[in-house]
């Protein structure tokens, strides 16, 4: 563990019945009524999880996931009851829709590569010829995906492949294509309030007692893509790169280092130096996204405060 970054969780809830280990999030069963979302602070590219953890990382996606959250039960109820640790949420346990609604405002990224390639549908979606890199849609198009198992890629699906093999009924998939385009219209809105561009995002939604839900984190760096709205027309009709907020700067290092995951290559060394300036890029990343200023948790001994303040918190909900 360096600097404080929480890189491994092993906790013991009161109630807790199983243990989801992701990439970055550890997600505790709790009397399956309850989960405890556990951000740490490992970072992934390339499908790989790197091998150091990034300090205050975990605390950025945990508190912008909160803040974007509230925003959208205006929207649709969510899974989030409570913050009882600056990396940690507690919420409802629901049942997963067995796919991602993926909403794209720019032709930008995956759809991009797929429309250099020549491709001019994605996901059932007709693209028009012509488009450049980066351009705008005019209107934002929906490309859903399955949800893989661990290790495993998502895979692209059109939502008549969706409602024609049964994964979720037609009626409740056009909900979920309605509630998905409101978060991006409301997240852009909040991003544009704040100098960004909302370029494209994943959500996940559950039922709860015969509900939908929103489920997992919402508008972070890692689920998000961002330009600076500054600058963006320029930059297009010159034909270069966007300025990115996003984890694509640590893509973009490992790259320039030569690894992109493929079979054989090695994940290149982390000095601390390099370790700190991602950690400062992710709390530049909640201050613009969020406009509030960040305030960092006591690193100390960060899964000692963690299991006291969950432990206190459920010990409370009973």
């Amino acid at each position: 563990m360096m600097s404080g970054a929480i890189v491994k969780t092993d906790f013991n809830f009161p109630g807790q019945m199983s243990v989801y280990k992701g990439k970055v999030r550890d997600v505790y069963n709790i009397s399956d009524k309850y989960l405890v979302m556990v951000v740490s602070d490992r970072i992934s590219a390339f499908d790989v999880v790197l091998p150091e953890g990034i300090p205050y990382k975990g605390q950025v996606l945990n508190q912008i996931a909160s803040w974007f959250l509230d925003i959208a039960k205006e929207t649709v109820p969510t899974w989030k009851i409570a913050v009882p640790d600056p990396n940690v949420t507690v919420g409802f346990r629901c049942e997963p829709y067995p796919v991602e609604m993926i909403v794209r405002g720019y032709l930008t990224g995956s759809s991009w590569r797929l429309y250099k390639s020549g491709v001019r549908e994605i996901c059932g979606i007709p693209l028009p010829e012509g488009m450049k890199e980066h351009q705008r849609f005019d209107k934002p198009i929906i490309t859903p995906t399955t949800k893989a198992e661990q290790g495993k890629h998502d895979q692209d699906i059109s939502a008549e492949e969706i409602i024609s093999s049964g994964l979720v009924p037609e009626a409740e998939y056009r909900k979920l294509e309605d509630i998905a385009m409101k978060l991006f219209l409301k997240g852009s809105e909040v991003a544009s309030a704040h100098g960004l561009i909302l370029v494209d995002t994943k959500y996940e939604f559950g039922r709860r007692n015969g509900e939908i839900y929103l489920i997992d984190e919402i508008h972070t760096p890692d689920s998000s893509r961002y330009f600076y709205a500054e600058g963006y027309e320029e930059r297009f009709a010159r034909g270069e790169q966007q300025k990115q907020l996003s984890k694509e700067f640590v893509r973009e290092w490992l790259m320039d280092n030569g690894f992109q995951g493929r079979e054989g290559e090695k994940v290149p060394h982390m000095s601390p130096e390099l370790v700190m300036q991602i950690s400062e890029r992710y709390i530049e990343l909640y201050e613009n996204i969020t406009g509030m200023k960040f305030i960092k948790a006591d690193a100390g001994d960060p899964l000692h405060r963690i299991e006291e303040n969950v432990g206190r918190f459920l010990a409370e909900a009973r």
